[in-house]
């Protein structure tokens, strides 16, 4: 089982790492910045740590 890794998006460890065999690097912190920059986050009401 793949451990979730971003609240917001969804994303989890096998995203990750299936980013990193296609791309040859993840891209996915990446989208989740300019997510965040966008104002696109919603860790405080998502993720269980608040964050």
């Amino acid at each position: 089982m793949s451990e979730l890794v971003c609240y917001c998006f969804g994303y989890t460890s096998d995203d990750i790492e299936q980013d990193v065999i296609q791309k040859g690097k993840s891209t996915i912190f990446e989208r989740i910045m300019n997510e965040k920059k966008a104002g696109g986050c919603q860790c405080a009401e998502k993720n269980p740590k608040g964050r």
